[in-house]
């Protein structure tokens, strides 16, 4: 039987649709299955919504995205279980995916994901950008997550130590039990996060949590973009916030574009407009690209746990363009600031 656990807090809006997919999906496989929502301490109509919808409903209080979802799959009765967000919209032929997949020897596995309705622009390339690196990693967001109960019950579920990456930690503890597959196909969810904070405090966040992984140990670190209650209010976004997003499109422009600004140019289009353009899209390039330092950290420490020899050689891989990339960045950031210190001091 197929289990899907599906974590809620205050979903009344999204859970008809999140329901209805997972329904309609599950019915296109044949096989039988059941619906769990764990309910976290919902003040909405969220309980009455999933019962209404054919769910089981688990009533918890734990406020943790890990332990939500953990709980469900405790409650399951499927030797298959699929974590699905409630603002995520499942569909067959991914689910087919998947459990082909797992027919296949897979241990478990994930999706991709893009935004639903109207989101900033940089929202679409941060997903983009975000989803090229998670799919070269081999882990996956938990909007839709899926594992066989043998290996979730192995691995002792997602980490309740954390309040944020908790999938993609269980990502990587699942792929030292076996094979992981990140699917091509790709589901809707939504983007209220990318509605509700700026572009910079987004890539900002990102970032710190990228250099101080702690941080995620402490709710009140990742509060804002994970946990607010409030996410279905939509405001007309600030002018603070518009400029806040347009600057966050630039950098992320110069990310997804990287290869046209690593490349020599000519030094006539160097010598122009141009060249100012990519010495700017360089400098852009060279301060963020220091976050593979701890991307570096993050492979080496799952390098050791891997069991299965084509998962080293790609993690050994990655750690080495890793490395390669981020030490030529540092360089390159230190001759920046060099420069500019020794031009303010005259």
């Amino acid at each position: 039987m197929i289990s899907f656990i599906v974590p809620a807090h205050n979903e009344e809006l999204w859970l008809p649709r999140t329901l209805a997919a997972i329904h309609e999906s599950a019915r296109a496989t044949g096989q039988p299955y059941e619906l769990i929502v764990a309910n976290d301490a919902s003040t909405d109509r969220t309980e009455q919504v999933a019962r209404q919808l054919g769910a089981t409903v688990l009533n918890v209080n734990h406020r943790q995205i890990a332990a939500t979802r953990n709980a469900g799959a405790h409650a399951a009765h499927g030797e298959r279980l699929f974590f699905v967000d409630a603002d995520t919209l499942i569909t067959a032929s991914a689910l087919k995916s998947a459990l082909s997949s797992m027919d296949k020897g897979a241990v478990g596995g994930g999706a991709l994901t893009r935004f639903e309705g109207e989101v900033p622009l940089y929202a679409h390339f941060c997903m983009l950008w975000l989803g090229f690196f998670t799919w070269l990693a081999g882990i996956s967001g938990g909007a839709f997550m899926f594992c066989s109960r043998a290996t979730f019950d192995a691995v002792k579920g997602f980490d309740e130590r954390l309040y944020g990456a908790e999938d993609a930690a269980m990502s990587a503890v699942l792929k030292r039990q076996g094979r992981f597959v990140v699917l091509r196909e790709r589901l809707f969810t939504s983007g209220r996060r990318m509605r509700s904070l700026s572009g910079l405090q987004i890539i900002a966040f990102l970032g710190r949590i990228a250099f101080v992984p702690s941080d995620l140990t402490r709710r009140s670190s990742v509060e804002k973009v994970w946990y607010q209650s409030d996410r279905h209010k939509n405001e007309k976004a600030s002018v603070g916030m518009r400029v806040s997003n347009a600057i966050a499109l630039v950098i992320l422009l110069v990310l997804v574009t990287f290869p046209i600004w690593i490349v020599p140019w000519p030094a006539a289009l160097m010598n122009g407009p141009l060249g100012y353009v990519k010495r700017s899209a360089g400098m852009i390039l060279a301060h963020t690209a220091l976050v593979l330092w701890p991307c570096a950290i993050f492979l080496m420490r799952n390098l050791f746990q891997q069991n299965r020899w084509p998962e080293k050689i790609r993690t050994m891989l990655l750690i080495l363009v890793s490395l390669w990339f981020a030490s030529r960045s540092t360089l390159r950031v230190y001759g920046i600031w060099a420069a500019l210190i020794k031009w303010l001091a005259g």
